[in-house]
């Protein structure tokens, strides 16, 4: 069976809105959806429980008929899981899948950017995850950039593949962006070297070695036009401005190797997921 892009669904807005990112991804990438309501189940909506189906609110079950009207030839199944709603995605998640989230249900508060249970179960899954707020200006197929975050000194191939990967299945732009702070100076040399030479070369230098850890993703798939670039700005502030543009942001979130069950979510990651205007996928890595 092939690996299924999982999407939670509770009824709310970003849920619903996760749920047509999610059927548009499964659709693009040839995979299952499976549509998950987790926690409390509801009364079935009337003649629901007739046709055997479980008892899942009718907001659900209005979501899961829209996406089935729109795309009939996706692979579909909706199913209500009990027990604690983030445990439950990210078993269902597993390792392989891809998790889509809301960014908030509706047991959140209004002033939440993203909720409890959105970040419990990023901070916690085992495979990509991507949260979709409703309205988010990356989803209305008017952004053409996919925009990775990325360290040159540590650069993780799990994540820089998923972007690749997502660049080449939308026929987009990767956007690559490190944030370098070159130091200012004033720089000592032996000759006659003047400061502003120094710096130009320090910046091309780095750069280079940002392109050199992009160069076996850019021999896999060539026909991605890639944009590398060095930002002066803190990480978080360059990938939520890059955002406005991007159909997409990924950024990485290292799991922990002391306690590998513990939640970890970077500093940058958590920026990014409450302030990008973007679906955001935060992609695990050792």
């Amino acid at each position: 069976m092939p690996y299924a892009v999982v999407v939670g669904v509770d009824g709310s807005e970003p849920s619903t809105a996760a749920a047509e990112w999610a059927a548009q991804e499964a659709y693009r990438s040839g995979r299952p959806l499976r549509l998950l309501h987790a926690g409390d189940a509801s009364s079935p909506a009337p003649g629901e429980a007739d046709r055997g189906d479980e008892p899942l609110p009718p907001s659900v079950l209005a979501t899961r008929d829209h996406i089935a009207s729109v795309l009939p030839g996706l692979e579909l199944t909706c199913e209500h899981v009990p027990g604690n709603p983030a445990d439950a995605l990210v078993a269902a998640g597993g390792r392989n899948d891809l998790l889509v989230l809301g960014s908030r249900g509706l047991g959140g508060f209004a002033g939440l950017l993203v909720g409890s249970v959105s970040l419990r179960v990023v901070g916690h899954a085992n495979c990509p995850v991507v949260v979709v707020r409703a309205g988010a200006e990356g989803q209305d197929g008017g952004a053409e950039d996919v925009v990775l975050g990325l360290d040159s000194d540590q650069a993780c191939p799990d994540v820089i593949a998923f972007a690749f990967e997502q660049a080449a299945a939308r026929g987009a732009t990767l956007r690559v962006l490190e944030s370098q702070k070159v130091p200012a100076g004033p720089y000592s040399a032996e000759g006659v070297v003047y400061q502003p030479e120094v710096r130009e070369a320090l910046e091309a230098g780095e750069l280079m070695r940002l392109q050199e850890a992009l160069a076996p993703w850019r021999e896999k798939h060539p026909e991605v036009r890639v944009q590398a670039e060095l930002t002066a700005w803190s990480a978080g502030r360059a990938l939520v401005e890059a955002s406005r543009s991007a159909c997409l942001t990924v950024v990485g979130r290292r799991r922990p190797r002391l306690h590998p069950a513990a939640p970890w979510l970077g500093s940058v990651a958590h920026a990014v997921l409450h302030h990008a205007h973007s679906p955001v996928a935060v992609v695990p890595h050792d």
